[in-house]
């Protein structure tokens, strides 16, 4: 498969009784135990599922890496609707699964998972994350988190495309409204952005219009929208040779991971003089609050002041890609390498 990079383990797990069906790929854990959230989707075949945690988890080794965290990159999907296959026994299933590899791979939530579905894993591991804290601790939903660093990541990179210090009239097209989608469109509106939002389910796009005075957009076209910002924050792969041509906005900057369908869109996202944001620098924030309740002894206040570098990162990202005449995906890609080539790889068991 394409996707493969070196990954140092892919596993497929299979529970008869609860009917977990679940893959862990284990990219690198060069930097530490591979970490990364859990996705639970209706994948129609297989191989689309490995795909997927291909892809993601050899973004979570750069999005670590990126975000100096000791952590290496790992990512787990469950195949199947998580509107009606979830239940207890399930997730605890699981946890069994992630336990079966004794820390090698650390999980929490991601599409289709919540905190309720990391606290039935915890109940057979003690390799999870994101789950509930008492209040000032890091740690919970990485959701919010995740949208923070977004927020931020768009008004560092409208300052550096747009040459704007703050987002009042700035309209931002969000695409998705889900547990990042959200809390996003809060932080834009109260910052004077004008949000346009859509999402394949109705009521979360009406509920950001009702609390957030946002304008809704159809799903078919939301990313054509001629807007100053275009924030991608459901499934990846939706900027491609036939998207690309379509866009309007003048920024990419959002929390879906794997934007890119290719490596090679970020030139098509060049040529057309469009400045992106890589998705696994920008959307850190999750992973940050993670990192720091996982190991413990950090506050909230710690995790925010670390969410707050992100706009430093994504700048010399800018910077370097405009100095160098390059794509920004592809010196992110160098830095994150070069992070990772730092410390030598741990044996592989």
């Amino acid at each position: 498969m394409p996707e493969f990079d070196g990954h140092e383990l892919v596993a497929f797990g299979h529970d008869a009784a609860t009917g977990l069906k679940a893959i862990i790929a284990v990219h690198s854990t060069a930097l530490g135990p591979a970490a990364g959230g859990c996705r639970m989707w209706p994948y129609a075949r297989t191989t689309d599922a490995v795909s997927d945690v291909l892809r993601l988890s050899r973004g979570m080794s750069y999005k670590n890496a990126m975000a100096q965290l000791p952590f290496g990159g790992g990512k787990a999907v469950i195949i199947g609707d998580a509107r009606e296959a979830k239940t207890p026994e399930l997730f605890e299933a699981f946890g069994r699964f992630v336990d079966s590899h004794g820390g090698r791979y650390i999980t929490a939530e991601d599409v289709g998972t919540t905190t309720t579905d990391m606290s039935n894993v915890a109940r057979a591991t003690q390799y999870v994350s994101g789950l509930g804290r008492a209040p000032g601790e890091a740690g919970g939903d990485p959701g919010p988190k995740t949208a923070l660093g977004v927020f931020l990541g768009i008004k560092a990179a409208v300052k550096f495309k747009l040459g704007r210090a703050d987002l009042q009239g700035v309209s931002v097209a969000v695409q998705g409204a889900g547990g990042v989608g959200y809390y996003l469109c809060g932080l834009l509106a109260g910052d004077g952005a004008q949000v346009l939002v859509a999402d394949v389910r109705a009521p979360a796009a009406q509920r950001v219009c009702q609390e957030f005075k946002a304008t809704t957009v159809s799903v078919d076209e939301i990313l054509s929208q001629q807007v100053d910002v275009l924030a991608p924050c459901a499934l990846g792969a939706v900027l491609d040779a036939k998207s690309i041509p379509r866009l309007r906005a003048r920024i990419i900057a959002g929390a879906a991971n794997n934007q890119l369908a290719q490596g090679q869109d970020g030139v098509a996202l060049l040529a057309a003089d469009i400045l992106y944001a890589p998705d696994y620098v920008i959307n850190a924030g999750g992973i940050i609050s993670v990192a720091r309740e996982y190991y413990g002894g950090a506050t909230q206040a710690q995790v925010t002041t670390e969410i707050n570098g992100i706009p430093q990162r994504l700048t010399e990202i800018f910077e370097r890609a405009r100095r160098e005449n390059r794509t920004t995906n592809a010196v992110a890609d160098q830095m994150a390498r070069e992070r990772l080539a730092r410390r030598p790889q741990q044996q592989v068991a």
